[in-house]
């Protein structure tokens, strides 16, 4: 199919027209990375999603392009990571050059904590046009009965009530009005709900352009994230390649505050940079181009009332360490889960207070980390241009120079400490695996040695999962012990041979959970880690399971 092309066909919906206007649980507006990844978290969960958009087309262009290792993981918990992961191009290698020479290179699989990835774990990155993304989503959602897509309902104003949202929409058929218990903005930079709430992000905007151009071509480059600062086909200026599916390559030109966006587009200019970095000879077609200029902004709150931001409604990056559909898509799987317990009644709405400030502060967190790069990448002044090619030329031989150099810190998944849904530790651990971390993957093998499977796939996707390294002490399991909603996942250490257990063939989980026998950790649905004992009783994780729903 291409993604490029396909159109999604408007139908009149059965309550267009209604007075008083329909009222459903969740109407989410914006059906791109975030709207149909929420829409789909929550299908899972057994919410009725009604999710609207102003258009009925894919995005164009690459866009968003590069997928992070978390962001793989909830596609897969989605239903279609998986999908992604065949058709991108994965990579973890790393190139920066300056002027006409390699500086240095990482590798983000040998660099990571702990020793490097197992078969099945997925990538750091893969790169993967925007489209495919929305595409294969789209495709996802549409199998789901719990999701109603509405393509060309155009949202024009939205007026809040004490328990509800009434919404304005314009379609092909005129204008029609929706009624939503929780609305999920989803719907980018230039929501239309922020937009009509008379709300804004506050931020930064950076005086500098960028040129977007995807070209088609057969190259030897390998599939490595290269980056040049100032190099001899582009002077002065920065440039970034990324290798996408289909022989399509992605390459970032900066151009300076002053270039005029709608001459940089035409081909007759475009053409001679990519010779310029590829040779006279070189063979391409051009694909798709467009000029940008960023921000990096945030808006106060993400929670206000019953209305709900998530991803470039809420906040802004600039685009080096490809933050923003990571992050959006994290916001999702944060909102998705709290919003469903809120709706069954398992959760008080105050809930929700926790994916305000728990994405607030990785908001935070993703712009201060968007900012240091496009300082360094787009210096401003003499001195600061000064110290970033004295930093450069010293960081092809000097380690503690390597560590100034930032061309993007690449996106992570934020680690949520001082979150209100943390118990604090009592016991002492090592390691990266503390309450707020979002889980770490490790190779399992089943007790009688057939099946392997990822950690992260075993993870109750709905509820809550208690993971116990070891037998899980005594009365956990019990029926009276109140924690019916939570799943028990045991894992035996790789000597140990416990009936019904995973085994933790590599030693893996040990490692990356500083585990011993005895010790358990209690995960939320997102899969962050919310608790951990090295002997925890029932009353223990009952008060957790309470904290973490909100309930305390």
């Amino acid at each position: 199919m291409d993604y490029q092309t396909v159109e999604f066909p408007y139908r009149r919906a059965a309550d267009h027209g209604a007075s008083p206007p329909a009222r459903h649980p969740v109407v989410i507006v914006g059906a791109g990375p975030v709207g149909l990844a929420l829409a789909l978290d929550l299908a899972s969960h057994g919410i009725r999603v009604v999710l609207l958009d102003n258009d009925h087309r894919l995005s164009t262009g690459s866009r968003a392009i590069c997928f992070a290792k978390r962001t793989l993981e909830i596609f897969d918990r989605l239903g279609c990571g998986q999908r992604m992961v065949d058709k991108g191009v994965s990579w973890n290698v790393g190139r920066l050059f300056f002027r006409d020479e390699q500086i240095y290179s990482f590798d983000l699989d040998a660099t990571s904590t702990d020793r490097s990835s197992f078969d099945g774990e997925r990538p750091a990155f893969i790169n993967l046009q925007q489209y495919y993304v929305e595409g294969y989503l789209a495709e996802r959602a549409l199998e789901e009965p719990s999701i109603e897509l509405r393509w060309k309902h155009e949202v024009v104003g939205v007026t809040p009530a004490a328990d509800h949202v009434v919404l304005d929409i314009a379609t092909p058929e005129g204008m029609t009005q929706l009624a939503a218990d929780w609305l999920c903005a989803c719907d980018g930079s230039r929501s239309a709900v922020r937009r009509s709430m008379g709300l804004e992000s506050k931020g930064r905007t950076f005086r500098d352009r960028f040129l977007i151009a995807d070209v088609k071509m057969h190259a030897g480059f390998p599939a490595e994230r290269w980056f040049w600062f100032d190099p001899p086909f582009h002077p002065n200026q920065s440039v970034l390649l990324h290798r996408q599916p289909d022989d399509v390559w992605r390459i970032d030109f900066q151009l300076g505050w002053n270039a005029d966006p709608d001459e940089e587009k035409k081909p007759e200019n475009i053409v001679p940079r990519v010779q310029a970095l590829l040779g006279p000879d070189a063979e391409f077609t051009l694909e798709w181009a467009s000029v940008y200029t960023f921000s990096c902004l945030r808006m106060d709150k993400f929670r206000v009332g019953r209305v709900l931001f998530a991803g470039d409604a809420a906040h802004g990056v600039s685009p080096f360490g490809a933050r923003g559909a990571n992050s959006g898509v994290q916001d999702a799987d944060n909102l998705g889960w709290k919003l469903a317990a809120v709706l069954d009644g398992r959760a008080p709405d105050a809930l929700l207070d926790s994916y305000a400030s728990e994405r607030e502060y990785a908001a935070d967190e993703n712009i201060r980390h968007s900012t240091r790069s496009t300082d360094f990448i787009t210096p401003k002044s003499e001195i600061s241009r000064l110290f970033r090619d004295a930093v450069l030329g010293l960081a092809k031989e000097h380690a503690f120079a390597r560590s100034l150099v930032n061309s993007g810190r690449l996106s992570v998944p934020a680690t949520l400490d001082g979150s209100v849904l943390n118990t604090a530790d009592v016991d002492a651990f090592g390691g990266a695996m503390r309450p707020g971390a979002a889980a770490a993957d490790a190779p399992l093998a089943s007790a009688d040695g057939v099946r392997s499977e990822r950690l992260l796939n075993l993870l109750d996707r709905r509820g809550f999962t208690l993971v116990s390294f070891g037998a899980a002490p005594r009365g956990i399991a019990d029926a009276g012990a109140g924690l019916a909603d939570v799943s028990l996942l045991e894992i035996a250490p790789s000597d140990t041979a416990l009936p019904g257990a995973w085994q933790d063939i590599a030693g893996r989980f040990a490692e990356r959970y500083d585990a011993r026998p005895g010790s358990a950790w209690l995960l939320r649905p997102d899969q962050h880690v919310c608790a951990r004992w090295r002997a925890p009783d029932a009353a223990a994780v009952r008060a957790a399971l309470a904290r973490a729903l909100g309930r305390s």
